[in-house]
């Protein structure tokens, strides 16, 4: 909490209780779905002015917050707060710019079968909800904010199996929606059950929003049906330092102790995190909390972004603000998901200066420039790079632990080794 405690802010719920405040289902079914809503439940007034053009916001793009995220607004600075900048409509929302598209990155079209978007070559995106626990106001998929909340059923989920099970080169599927974790524990178990059934998937990886808006739905009883089911990946947005607070904190803890583990995709969002204080301060929490910064995506070209957008220029320079001046594994990858439906490009500080045949000239964070020596000769000893028809032994499985040998080799219970014979032995010969 800042502005207020949460006891105070509970008592604005008839039913507000401590017990209900934990628990994810209350939360849901008490989300603010209105601007009259938000204005008692935060104690404040819009002028009619305000209200009227809020409500054009919400009839195109409706609103949706979960109490705990809409307690950690600081009323006392409210247009300027992060969270309510991520969480309320603004009327910036209905100014759609030339290059504004529904949907930038064609998700619909690379679409084989319902549910499922297969765009790189040994991946799938597979969409299992179409319910969020907020409507965050950045959403890539804000064409499909709106539209009834709903649970794709098992026909559908067969379908988009069965293309996964057919698409042999498929090795690793992305569960997204809308959030996986509003479904069932049942069901998410049963989706990943079948999965795991095809034998040529590898990795299955889920992409929440959950942690950070409604971590109360990282039950014990969610994390051990993931247990299940390793190795499963999880993928949270948090934007913002304040976002990680005690309950989401706690959320992350769970899953990092069930061995899952945790990565994080942020998106750059003006007047939000377009700040290298802000963004080196997130990272560092988050590592703080087992999670990985995974990606820093610039903001796409959805309708109703546009007020979130910031310059390439912006990113790059909050990349040149971590690079080199903090750990490695705090730093995302800056990537631009290219509309069109070209994938995720990174986009990075130029630190390659110039290069010849047989020297690249480089500089560091610092702005130190120094040169690589490169191979005056350079010959591959055995590969001739015909990789389609190559036919060498590359020796790819996984290798052989060390066997045990003598008398180690009697006392191991992996061996089932009895004796030692040497190898003249006249008997064993005979046989």
């Amino acid at each position: 909490m800042t502005s207020q405690s949460e006891q105070h802010f509970r008592s604005n719920f008839s039913d507000g209780t401590e017990s209900n405040w934990s628990d994810w289902k209350w939360q849901l079914k008490h989300c603010i779905r209105s601007v009259e809503t938000f204005e008692k439940v935060l104690g404040i007034q819009f002028s009619a002015e305000e209200k009227e053009d809020l409500q054009k916001t919400v009839n195109k793009f409706p609103v949706s917050i979960t109490p705990y995220y809409l307690s950690l607004i600081d009323t006392k600075n409210m247009n300027e707060d992060p969270v309510f900048r991520q969480s309320f409509p603004s009327v910036q929302e209905l100014e759609v710019s030339r290059c504004d598209m529904k949907d930038p990155l064609s998700e619909d079209a690379d679409s084989p079968v319902p549910c499922i978007t297969h765009r790189y070559p040994d991946r799938v995106l597979f969409l299992v909800s179409n319910t969020c626990a907020m409507y965050c106001r950045h959403c890539t998929r804000k064409r499909k904010v709106g539209d009834i909340d709903s649970i794709p059923d098992r026909e559908q989920i067969l379908k988009g199996i069965q293309y996964i099970k057919e698409t042999k080169q498929v090795r690793d599927v992305l569960l997204s929606g809308g959030d996986p974790f509003l479904l069932s524990d049942e069901y998410l178990d049963w989706i990943l059950t079948e999965l795991q059934a095809i034998d040529h998937i590898e990795v299955i990886r889920i992409g929440s929003r959950v942690p950070a808006v409604l971590p109360f739905r990282i039950t014990d009883s969610l994390v051990n049906v993931l247990k299940k089911h390793q190795p499963v990946w999880v993928n949270t947005q948090f934007n913002h330092p304040r976002e990680i607070t005690k309950s989401s904190r706690t959320a992350l803890r769970k899953l990092a102790d069930a061995g899952i583990p945790l990565g994080n995709q942020s998106v750059l969002l003006a007047c939000v995190n377009d700040c290298p204080r802000i963004m080196r301060a997130l990272v560092h929490k988050l590592v703080a909390n087992r999670v990985r910064p995974y990606y820093l995506y610039q903001c796409d070209l959805s309708e109703g972004l546009s007020h979130f957008r910031t310059p390439i220029g912006k990113g790059i320079e909050i990349m040149e603000s971590l690079i080199g001046h903090t750990s490695g594994f705090c730093v995302p990858r800056y990537v631009i998901d290219a509309p069109g439906g070209g994938g995720k490009i990174p986009v990075m500080p130029n630190y390659l200066i110039s290069w010849s045949t047989n020297k690249v000239i480089l500089r560091n964070y610092e702005g130190i420039i120094t040169t690589y020596k490169e191979p005056d000769s350079y010959k591959p000893i055995f590969c001739n790079r015909d990789c389609e028809n190559c036919d060498l032994q590359l020796s790819l499985d996984d290798a052989d632990e060390q066997k045990a040998l003598g008398v180690e080799k009697l006392l191991s219970d992996s061996d089932d080794a009895i004796s030692l014979i040497p190898a003249e032995n006249e008997r064993t010969d005979r046989r």
